[in-house]
């Protein structure tokens, strides 16, 4: 299910003509995956952040947790925690991301974490649970300190699980959170507000809703 009017290599081909050199041009530089895809053989990033609110124009992201998909396999041993540095106070934040000393203390700052990620991201699907949240802070991040927006090409689980429970019939907006809909699949129970384990959260649960709803290809799974 596609929900862009233009395909997203194509959005991603026309933002890389007027981009400046850096970071988000880097990114840009690489095509996606052609819709037509395999699933079997797409090469996704699953990503979460974790942010001090909901706000792209006012809250900051707190660390970013990734792990790469390849075809129907979680790449483990590509994981990636970033805790991201800031002179601000997170305040309460820290407590609810579990951020420790330690984490602080390893932690970097944000244009070299975005730098990793959308190293890591190039030319790969961005997979999130409610990919929105993703795409619009790692936009307003890039811009904020690139001076360009990247474009992305993404699968949402949460969309998926919403097609997955139009056709069972059972709707409910609170059964379309990760935990709920990872436990109709039998999958474990993980501790929320980690960037790294939600990530693999998603990543899990994209692999169980795609074989239910019996997805073969790319343009079948993509949100944007």
């Amino acid at each position: 299910m596609v929900f862009w009017s233009r395909p997203a290599d194509a959005r991603r081909a026309r933002a890389l003509r007027s981009c400046p050199a850096g970071v988000v041009r880097d990114y840009l530089s690489a095509p996606f995956p052609a819709l037509s895809s395999p699933l079997s053989e797409v090469e996704l990033l699953a990503i979460d952040l974790e942010t001090t609110g909901l706000d792209p124009a006012k809250d900051r992201i707190l660390s970013i947790g990734f792990v790469p998909v390849t075809g129907l396999s979680i790449e483990l041993a590509g994981a990636r925690s970033i805790v991201v540095a800031s002179d601000a106070e997170v305040g309460q934040s820290a407590t609810i991301h579990r951020l420790t000393d330690d984490d602080i203390a390893r932690s970097v700052p944000l244009p070299q974490a975005l730098a990793e990620t959308l190293g890591q991201l190039s030319g790969r699907v961005l997979l999130a649970h409610h990919d929105a949240v993703e795409t619009e802070f790692l936009a307003a991040a890039c811009v904020a300190q690139f001076g360009a927006a990247p474009v992305f090409c993404s699968v949402d689980t949460l969309r998926l699980g919403m097609e997955y429970l139009e056709r069972i019939s059972d709707e409910g907006a609170g059964k379309l959170r990760l935990a709920a809909l990872r436990s109709r699949f039998g999958l474990p129970r993980y501790r929320a507000h980690d960037a790294l384990t939600d990530a693999l959260a998603a990543a899990e649960l994209y692999l169980a809703l795609s074989a239910e709803l019996g997805l073969t290809r790319l343009r079948q799974a993509c949100s944007r």
